[in-house]
């Protein structure tokens, strides 16, 4: 079975959550980590599908205007 594999952006990326998810051995990749604080969200988007990661936010709105635009 496959790993999951995160990315979280800056709306998602507590402490906490991360390191939670961390302990649980999921594979985390933050905004911070990678460089993108202060982004546009389809930046954000882009950068998570690169990593081939599951964009993980708490956004949904814009998303979903990015989905429909």
């Amino acid at each position: 079975m496959s790993q999951i594999r995160l990315y979280l952006d800056e709306d998602s990326m507590r402490r906490s959550l991360v390191f939670g998810l961390r302990a649980r051995n999921v594979d985390v990749l933050t905004a911070i980590e990678a460089d993108m604080i202060n982004r546009q969200d389809e930046d954000q988007l882009t950068a998570a599908a690169a990593a081939g990661r599951a964009l993980f936010t708490y956004n949904r709105a814009d998303y979903c205007a990015l989905h429909q635009g």
